[in-house]
């Protein structure tokens, strides 16, 4: 679509035999494949190729600045990504996904625990059938990155390149991948402004900053403003004591959900989703990822299944388990989930996505 025939709120919609192609191929050997599939499996996929499905739905574009529109890509279906000789795929040697957080001091977490071990067992839930494990906090300092003072936004922002480097030379030999994520700001070159994440896919490693998604990121009440322009030294990384937490929501909570599935959905060989309404599809703004639902349209979802095998059913059910669950570990054992987290998992946010995904659940069950 030319960026000059964009009309506000242009549904971006593929006609259901294009739809059918990107699901399920015309190779018979993938054909076959997903013959194999269970009868609620194959009921649910094909809700892909329903123009008026109640389950997944068009794109809807409502910006020129929107991602399919300034980032013009070749569609992946299902076919192209099964043949991708360069796709990663876990093996019993690297099954674990491993997640490191970065806050401004060693003594300090500047992501609280629970923060981290609710997104652990997200992922947990997401990626069914992987091992996710949490490393150790480390501060700013240890991973020896550069820093900067924003000069628009006087926010503190690390080099998101340094980071990457640091956390290749931290990867184990089981690991999958390895993510970093923060609460402080990022920029990956100084001609840039900001980025909310970075990675290198062939290396298996990111690095992803929750700063702008907290509520007042954008309000000139953000407490994590320098209260006067500085410059600092480069290597004194005191500067980052007094750096200011953003307060844990729903949102957040939903909107870190979203970029750290999407980012390691990248590692799988997943690329942008252009063909319904999906956890994979690029954007380029905050309300535009904000438009983005938390689930893989069928196409994707028959990628993630052929990348980990896992059953659809169960992989639904841990995800509703995760949002009803009070425990903050998935993985916990009982005697410790017995121990009530000191603060109650914000899940206001995921409601009508725990309604959409018992629709799905029905589906796959015959329980219409």
């Amino acid at each position: 679509m030319e960026p000059s025939s964009f009309i506000k709120m242009h549904v971006f919609r593929h006609s259901e035999q294009t739809l059918k192609t990107a699901l399920i191929s015309k190779n018979p050997v993938l054909v076959s494949q997903y013959e194999k599939l269970d009868a609620g499996e194959q009921r649910l996929m094909n809700e892909a190729c329903q123009p008026a499905s109640d389950l997944f739905k068009p794109i809807t574009l409502q910006t020129q600045s929107d991602w399919i529109i300034s980032h013009p890509e070749v569609p992946q279906d299902f076919e192209q990504f099964f043949s991708d000789a360069y796709r990663k795929t876990p093996t019993p040697e690297k099954h674990t996904i491993y997640i490191q957080s970065i806050g401004p001091q060693a003594n300090t977490r500047v992501i609280s625990e629970e923060y981290i071990k609710w997104l652990k067992g997200y992922c947990e839930a997401f990626f069914y059938g992987l091992s996710v494990k949490l490393l150790e906090p480390v501060s700013v300092s240890a991973t020896r990155c550069s820093f900067r003072v924003n000069d628009h936004t006087q926010n503190l922002q690390i080099h998101s390149g340094h980071i990457l480097k640091f956390l290749k030379k931290k990867k184990r030999e089981d690991a999958f991948c390895v993510v970093g994520v923060t609460m402080i700001d990022l920029y990956p070159r100084d001609s840039w402004n900001f980025v909310f994440g970075q990675a290198s896919w062939t290396d298996g490693v990111g690095i992803f900053s929750f700063a702008r998604y907290g509520n007042d990121f954008y309000s000139s009440h953000y407490k994590g403003k320098l209260k006067k322009p500085k410059r600092v030294s480069s290597s004194d990384y005191s500067i980052f004591n007094n750096y200011c937490v953003p307060e844990i929501t729903s949102v957040l909570l939903l909107r870190s959900c979203k970029t750290l599935t999407h980012e390691i959905g990248h590692v799988f060989g997943m690329r942008h989703c252009q063909w319904l309404a999906c956890l994979m599809q690029g954007s380029n703004h905050l309300e535009e990822a904000d438009r983005r639902p938390l689930n893989l349209c069928p196409i994707c979802l028959r990628k993630l299944q052929c990348a980990l095998g896992f059953n659809v059913v169960e992989r639904y059910k841990a995800l509703v388990r995760w949002l009803d669950d009070e425990c903050t570990d998935m993985s916990a054992s009982k005697p410790s989930c017995e121990n009530a987290p000191s603060m109650p998992k914000p899940v206001e946010a995921f409601k009508e996505w725990r309604e959409w995904v018992m629709k799905c659940l029905a589906v796959l069950q015959n329980k219409e």
